[in-house]
């Protein structure tokens, strides 16, 4: 019955906004607008066939890959009908309000046609999203993008100054549909050459097993002074149906030691100290904390920070970015830079850089990508280098953060 009622709802949007279509295509030669019939109902025929199968026959050996871009694909093709009908529905609207003041004016000379405007309006809104969400999943889930920061800290030490941090982020392995690509992304990372190198956190989607094909790319990240690493929200299993606490805990397990096979030093609320050209630095790690009431709150601030003491830098792992302003800043006011991930600039989004920057995920996170700044405190929220849900990005492009740290006393001293 469920299946019925979702094939109901799409057959009603396939025959409302077949309107608009036969609309764009009536002055065309017969031939052409039997091609273009065939095209638009090609669709509806292939999720009606979709549904069918799914229902009456075991699709779980099919190819992953497959079933991914086949499922996007249809998904595609009925969001970008969302707005075409919704601009549909203003013109039906329109035209019964003139249908109503006719019939009490009396007057039946009213055009009662639909508007050539509104409906190729809602064409070019219909076709938008469809041409973009599959240009955003055949071009841009790998096509990784190194973003470039220079850091100038008022209290960095001379010799400090130069120090370069490589941060990636939300790797969501389980989502990966190639790993051939996959490697363009460390070549670009070891290319820099850098100190440090951190990973804040989803390594996986739900389960530790879906780390375990891309071990063997994953481990050649080289950084001079160690690459560390923190939990995100989905790396706890809590997404996921276990048989047992007993499996759920076992997963936990794999996933650290899968941490461990890759050569990075997770960190479970817990920091080191790492001497950087004689200066102590200290490399705090945080489990998932957020401010966010759907999302855990495992770490613990704190706990993390016990018995850091004075260092010349100190540097924060904390994979949810609502947890800077939530906690960090007031708590930990000699924190000078976190590093946080998670929101993935949702995806999707227009930056224009050093102008304009617009997602979605900004009305549920104020701090979505990128620097920003209170006082003397710093937060760099990565866009994410794997992808979640949709398998593919529209102008937030998966990113490798290339942070390079500079001494306001080397500034002072070269200015002198």
């Amino acid at each position: 019955m469920r299946s019925l009622f979702f094939l109901t709802i799409l057959l009603a949007l396939d025959i409302y906004g077949f309107q608009a279509f036969r609309y764009l295509v009536q002055n065309w030669s017969v031939t052409a607008r039997n091609i273009m019939y065939g095209l638009y109902w090609a669709i509806p025929v292939l999720a009606i066939g979709t549904l069918i199968v799914v229902n009456t026959i075991d699709v779980s050996d099919w190819n992953a890959n497959f079933k991914t871009y086949w499922r996007t694909f249809l998904f595609i093709a009925y969001i970008s009908k969302l707005p075409l009908v919704s601009v549909l529905l203003i013109d039906d609207l329109r035209r019964g309000v003139l249908w109503l003041v006719s019939q009490f004016s009396g007057d039946g000379m009213r055009d009662l046609s639909r508007s050539k405007f509104l409906t190729r309006t809602a064409i070019v809104l219909g076709a938008l999203p469809f041409t973009s969400l599959l240009y955003g999943m055949v071009r841009n889930p790998y096509r990784y993008k190194r973003y470039r920061e220079s850091l100038t800290l008022q209290k960095l030490p001379k010799s400090l100054d130069g120090l370069k941090i490589i941060q990636i982020s939300d790797i969501h392995s389980g989502s990966f549909t190639f790993k051939e690509p996959i490697k363009q992304a460390i070549e670009l990372i070891n290319a820099e050459k850098p100190d440090l190198v951190f990973f804040t956190g989803d390594l996986v989607n739900n389960v530790a097993a879906e780390m375990q094909p891309y071990v063997d790319i994953f481990d050649k990240i080289e950084a001079k002074y160690g690459v560390y690493s923190v939990l995100g929200n989905h790396d706890y299993g809590d997404y996921e149906r276990w048989p047992s606490p007993e499996a759920k805990k076992e997963n936990m397990e794999l996933l650290k030691d899968t941490h461990k096979r890759l050569g990075w030093d997770l960190l479970l609320n817990e920091h080191r100290h790492i001497e950087i050209n004689g200066e102590k630095v200290a490399v705090i790690g945080v489990e998932n904390y957020s401010m966010h009431l759907r999302f855990p709150k495992y770490g613990d601030l704190e706990a993390a920070c016990e018995n850091c003491g004075p260092v010349a830098l100190k540097l924060l792992l904390s994979h949810d970015p609502s947890h800077w302003e939530g906690q960090v800043i007031k708590d930990q006011p000699d924190i000078d830079i976190t590093f946080s991930g998670h929101t993935h600039g949702m995806q999707f989004g227009v930056e224009i850089p050093g102008w304009f920057s617009w997602s979605p995920i900004q009305y549920v996170y104020k701090q979505w990508a990128g620097m920003y700044q209170k006082g003397e405190q710093y937060l760099y929220v990565n866009r994410g280098l794997g992808f979640l849900g949709y398998p593919g990005r529209v102008g937030i492009l998966p990113e490798i953060a290339v942070l390079e740290l500079k001494s306001a006393k080397n500034a002072d001293r070269s200015l002198g």
